[in-house]
């Protein structure tokens, strides 16, 4: 029988190479936590509530989402503060009971090849990314910064590229399903775009 993954339900999806800040209080993420911590490695899986919100459970998920990796921790009072960071991506086969924090089985998927023919769509992608951003910053208060450092790793550098950008959480959660880099940049830039059109359609005069 498959092992049980730990899982937070988030608002936001997460995406490969990217921070995920969290603080934990309810019980059944507090009782999550314990376990997590026992595994090696200290990883959980994240996916995008569909309905519902984060406290109080009974949300209903997408299938789709990306392992987090505990890598900072400390204890505040009767909270625990962490930072996790995206690895890799996985599917969901079936959800468990909630007993006493949600889990399932799940099967992950595969890491995105990287072929150095697509260097200059890397670069054309962050170019026109970071464009985007910095655009917006003029229109409203930003997650990420236009000159957020990127990793070297052009895979990773092309995930976070599209966890940057302005894509809101269902562009995010459909980029997560990328069979490929180009795909993946070419979805990041067609999202951005799109989101910065809508932004700049709302501020405008009237």
């Amino acid at each position: 029988m498959p092992d049980a993954t730990p899982m937070f339900p988030l608002a936001r999806p997460l995406l490969p190479g990217m921070p995920l800040p969290l603080r934990l209080f309810e019980p059944r993420y507090l009782a999550m936590l314990e376990v997590v911590l026992t595994r090696e490695p200290a990883d959980f899986g994240v996916v995008l509530i569909e309905r519902g919100t984060e406290a109080g459970g009974g949300e209903t998920r997408f299938g789709t989402g990306t392992m987090a990796r505990v890598a900072q921790i400390a204890e505040d009072g009767d909270t625990y503060v962490l930072i996790a960071h995206g690895t890799h991506r996985f599917t969901v086969d079936q959800w468990l009971p909630d007993d006493p924090y949600p889990q399932a089985e799940v099967t992950p998927v595969p890491d995105l090849p990287w072929n150095d023919e697509l260097d200059i769509a890397l670069m054309a992608a962050e170019d026109a990314v970071r464009s985007d951003l910095l655009r917006a910053a003029d229109l409203t208060d930003l997650d990420w910064a236009p000159d957020t450092p990127l990793a070297e790793d052009p895979v990773e550098r092309s995930w976070q590229l599209a966890g940057i950008s302005l894509m809101g959480e269902l562009d995010q959660l459909s980029v997560l399903g990328s069979t490929s880099v180009g795909e993946l940049l070419e979805r990041t830039v067609d999202g951005s775009a799109a989101a910065l059109e809508i932004l700049e359609f709302r501020h405008r005069p009237l």
